[in-house]
């Protein structure tokens, strides 16, 4: 069985991009454009990590991670922020939230695969 992940950007070209990465690297991807779809999408399917931008259009990112946190269900979920919001205090923010990552936009997309298999548990 593959390894189901959720990726979740409004910027339909870099996710197109990210989930045409992972297809190659043999995971099952389920996508959102928006915070309201990805919260659906991610109780419904239960993936083994969640690629998050932080800039969505109904919600922040790190909402989502800190909604996503406090149920059960998702709290143990590993998050990867995918963002060019790369400033310090930024990242913080980000590294705070339980069992996240981050790695800046643009992606490297000959290695976005490999990085993202580090974080699954």
């Amino acid at each position: 069985m593959k390894t189901k992940i959720v990726i979740v950007d409004d910027n339909a070209n870099n996710l197109l991009l990210e989930e045409d990465l992972l297809l190659m690297a043999n995971f099952e991807v389920f996508t959102a454009m928006n915070a309201r779809d990805a919260l659906l999408t991610i109780k419904r399917e239960t993936p083994k990590i969640i690629i998050l931008d932080v800039q969505l259009p109904d919600m922040s990112g790190t909402e989502v991670a800190r909604i996503l946190r406090d149920e059960k269900e998702t709290a143990d979920i590993p998050i990867v922020f995918v963002t060019a919001s790369v400033l310090p205090a930024d990242i913080d923010q980000l590294l705070c939230i339980p069992n996240s990552a981050y790695i800046s936009k643009p992606i490297d997309t000959r290695t976005f695969a490999q990085q993202i298999s580090l974080y699954i548990k």
